[in-house]
């Protein structure tokens, strides 16, 4: 086999690959996937690494090997597509460029669409706007070097936007340039959970109807949003990121959680492979102190010791003097499954390990295999929210609707 058999080959078999796993269901998005040559647009990949449909390859890193730019992976990008619900003839813009997605916009929208891909980042833009170029796609895509917080008003209004890149917030131009039946596909980080979720427009807000669980490459320029990283133990034993500031208080966990631990049990069982997803944004939309727990084995975390020892759902209570962090066992009697806990340390260590166990069961009854909350996401200055959990950023307010389960999708 020459070169092009065996892409083309890989290029199918990535394609059947997402068909058999439910990803793709739109033909039109199965007919560019095996239209658009993906390798072409990652030259830094051998073929076997371009054509793994569940591995993103990175196309620019940071002095430290950090990630700055990168390919997603094909699932992901299928996923997303799936969620914009592109048309022929639509007007489209790409937030994060890389070349191979806007192509495979810009064969879905056809020749009667436009397609804009945008950058904060004048060597991702050089880059796609010459692999674009290179294959067929120059004259079909609009590359824009800018601070996606503006988008592109020269391009505007677009009946699709969809952003390729994680955003802790989304900046009031993206809905402004939305048109009044658009819809914004984004990966919103929600107190250290994030999730590709598509929003319509209604009113002064956005509203989902779909949610997945996705990870990207953060945005930069204005949008960046750190991580507030907190050390319990004063060392880098164990770390708890925050997305929305430290629970005030929470510096002096080192003295409180060096105690004796709680150990409480729910009584609910999972499967070694289920979803749980739902789990993760329903402890975090409930819990203001919720976190991401990270333990380095290496070193000693006295009573700290999660299951999961890079990205353990974890929160801090209230005060700030008390921490849990679920956890999960063997389940009796059936090793397939594994029950869900809790661990929790502090003054107040019986109290919080029982909410959160609470919070826990409550999900097993109401929402365990369903498809998750309604998100709306409402102007800052809006204080009419609807009843249930908001979380607060700096344009935006995101609520969360457990009550009426959303239509597809899943979290």
């Amino acid at each position: 086999m020459t070169d092009s058999d065996r892409a083309r080959q890989l290029r199918d078999q990535l394609v059947d690959e997402i068909v058999d796993y439910g990803t793709i269901t739109a033909p039109e998005i199965e007919q560019a996937m095996r239209r658009v040559v993906r390798h072409a647009f990652i030259p830094e990949a051998d073929l076997e690494e371009a054509y793994d449909p569940f591995t993103a390859v990175v196309t620019k890193r940071a002095e430290d090997g950090t990630s700055l730019s990168s390919v997603s992976a094909a699932h992901i990008q299928a996923r997303m597509l799936e969620q914009a619900r592109l048309e022929p003839g639509m007007r489209v813009l790409e937030i994060g460029s890389g070349g191979y997605n806007a192509a495979l916009i810009a064969e879905i929208v056809g020749s009667d669409g436009a397609v804009t891909t945008l950058d904060i980042d004048p060597e991702v833009t050089a880059r796609a706007r010459e692999l674009l170029a290179a294959n067929g796609y120059g004259d079909r895509v609009h590359v824009v070097t800018d601070d996606a917080e503006h988008g592109a008003p020269e391009h505007a209004p677009f009946d699709r936007i969809l952003v390729t890149v994680g955003t802790w917030d989304i900046p009031p131009a993206w809905a402004e340039q939305l048109t009044p039946k658009g819809r914004l596909v984004v990966p919103l980080r929600m107190r250290t959970r994030t999730r590709s979720i598509a929003f319509e427009p209604s009113g002064d807000r956005l509203v989902s109807d779909s949610a997945h669980v996705c990870g990207f490459v953060p945005i930069q320029g204005a949008g960046t949003h750190a991580y507030e990283v907190l050390r319990p133990l004063g060392t880098e034993a164990v770390r708890l990121s925050f997305d929305d500031g430290v629970v005030p208080g929470a510096h002096g966990l080192e003295e409180t959680i060096a105690t004796a631990r709680e150990e409480t049990w729910s009584g609910v069982a999972v499967g070694a492979r289920e979803d749980i997803g739902t789990l993760q944004l329903y402890l975090a939309s409930y819990l203001p102190g919720f976190c991401s727990m990270a333990v380095d084995p290496e070193l000693d975390t006295g009573p700290v010791v999660p299951r999961n020892p890079t990205c353990a759902m974890a929160a801090v209570a209230d005060d700030g003097r008390s921490l849990a962090y679920v956890v999960h066992r063997d389940a009796e009697g059936d090793p397939s499954s594994t029950e869900l806990g809790v661990h929790a340390l502090g003054p107040d260590r019986g109290a919080f390990a029982a909410r959160v166990v609470d919070l826990v069961r409550a999900w097993n009854v109401d929402q365990r295999g369903g498809d998750g909350p309604r998100i709306e996401v409402w102007p800052a200055a809006d204080a009419n929210l609807p009843t249930g959990p908001v979380i607060d950023k700096h344009h935006t307010r995101v609520a969360f609707d457990w009550h009426e389960p959303t239509a597809t999708g899943s979290s």
